[in-house]
């Protein structure tokens, strides 16, 4: 049984295709550039040399139509013909209160993904046209929609509602409903793992920080409180996104500058965060070298954001109470080991002691990492996230009949002996390089 993963964004498609007989990827890739011009596609199928090629997706049929004509071509592909495929699994960023677990796409469903267009109008209408567009070259297998808010519908009343009329969610369903939940589905239940802890017998702060970031409060196995909002905009300080922020500033500015509604969402969104602060920049990488070379605005955004983290940090361990584990997770907390420093940094009265060594060589995708000091009470762990395997998971076993929430489902990663086969391949190559890493590895307890 083969599963195609799909995640369309606004103007990109990624995709794996993965083998569920023998447990592994066959092919991963993406299309960027859709619908804004100049598209191509970076393709790389197991034990071959990754690919890109230029082909123009004016819209997201054309991007998913690219990436099935890759996957079966005699060249490039790693499949006959798409007869193969026996589910799609797609991410949903918004799936408002209606949906507590993934689900099989049906017309109910489409109509609800619809609905959340307002509440996350950056990627519902991107995931909409994604289904849509893999339904018309896939009409026949099942298509299964994972969404990001799933995971967060266990928090309580006083976690997800906002102190404003209560009317307001009674009658238009405004209140925070949380964002990344399959990376946070994944870390935790890996960090259980580590831990060698009942999951639902484990408390855990999971920051996934990447271009959009949040932070996670997870209390015995569930979310309990997070930091993303009604929208992806509010908590941490982003890429492009402000964060939290006064509730009264958008109206003073708006005053001021005679801005519309419109054009204030999307500079909060897309105009603030690290590029605000800057001025040019939303990459990590790019932020850190000018801040070596004395930009004070790049070294200004750092601060500013491990400064946003460690406050989360410190809010989610007094309502925790007890912390039993500290995760990094996405790109910027698997790679930005500067960011995590800054973080981690002057945690120690939190029984937060992290080993600056440690975190310097945890820079890889291909292994779990622990980067505390032996008597750090709170050991902090970097768990590369696997949103695709989650995906693909609950697409098998939504076709297969044996799907439940969380709660009541066995991940094939919840197993102590779980090994990624890709993951376990490219450490055998960082090993070589880098033989140090080893010591650092995360072994279950």
């Amino acid at each position: 049984m083969v599963i195609l993963t799909l995640n369309c964004g606004s103007s990109s498609a990624k995709y794996q295709v993965y083998d569920w007989d023998s447990r592994d990827i066959l092919a991963v890739g993406v299309v960027e550039k859709v619908t804004v011009g100049g598209s191509f596609i970076n393709h790389k199928v197991k034990g071959r040399e990754e690919i890109a090629v230029n082909h123009d997706c004016p819209t997201h049929v054309d991007a998913v139509d690219l990436i099935i004509k890759t996957l079966t071509d005699k060249e490039t592909g790693c499949i006959n013909d798409m007869s193969v495929i026996s589910a799609v699994g797609h991410r949903v960023v918004h799936g408002g209160d209606k949906f507590t677990k993934s689900v099989i796409v049906d017309e109910a469903a489409m109509a609800a993904f619809n609905e959340m267009k307002d509440m996350s109008p950056l990627h519902n209408p991107a995931n909409i046209m994604g289904i849509e567009a893999a339904k018309k070259v896939l009409p026949a297998v099942p298509h299964c929609a994972i969404m990001d808010t799933a995971w967060h519908q266990t928090m309580p009343p006083e976690s997800f509602l906002y102190a404003v009329p209560y009317e307001w969610y009674e009658n238009y369903s405004v209140r925070r409903y949380g964002f990344h939940g399959t990376s946070f589905l994944y870390t935790a239940k890996r960090a259980s793992v580590l831990l060698g802890k009942d999951p639902f017998k484990t408390n855990i702060i999971i920051c996934h920080l990447g271009n959009g970031s949040s932070v996670n409060a997870v209390r015995d196995g569930c979310s309990f409180d997070t930091s993303m909002g009604i929208t992806p905009l509010e908590g941490l300080i982003m890429g492009s996104r402000a964060g939290d922020a006064d509730l009264a500033m958008p109206f003073y500015v708006m005053r001021k500058t005679g801005m519309s509604p419109a054009d204030m969402e999307s500079a909060l969104n897309k105009k603030s965060g690290l590029l605000g602060i800057t001025g040019k920049y939303t990459d990590r990488r790019d932020i850190q070298k000018a801040a070596r070379e004395g930009d004070t605005k790049a070294l200004l955004a750092q601060n500013m954001e491990a400064h946003r983290v460690k406050k989360y940090i410190g809010a989610y361990q007094a309502i925790l109470g007890r912390v039993d584990a500290l995760v990094f997770t996405a790109g910027v907390g698997e790679f930005a080991f500067f960011m995590r420093e800054k973080i981690l940094s002057g945690l120690e009265g939190l029984g937060i002691v992290y080993d600056p060594r440690r975190n310097e060589l945890s820079h890889t995708r291909n292994t779990e990492t622990i980067i505390s000091k032996p008597e750090s009470k709170i050991p902090v762990y970097v768990i590369p996230t696997d949103e695709e395997l989650v995906m693909t998971e609950d697409a098998y076993a939504l076709t297969a009949g044996t799907y439940d929430i969380h709660t009541r489902f066995t991940y094939s990663f919840q197993s102590r002996d779980y090994v990624n086969k890709g993951r376990a391949e490219g450490l055998q190559g960082e090993l070589a390089k880098h033989p140090e890493l080893k010591g650092i590895i995360a072994v279950p307890k």
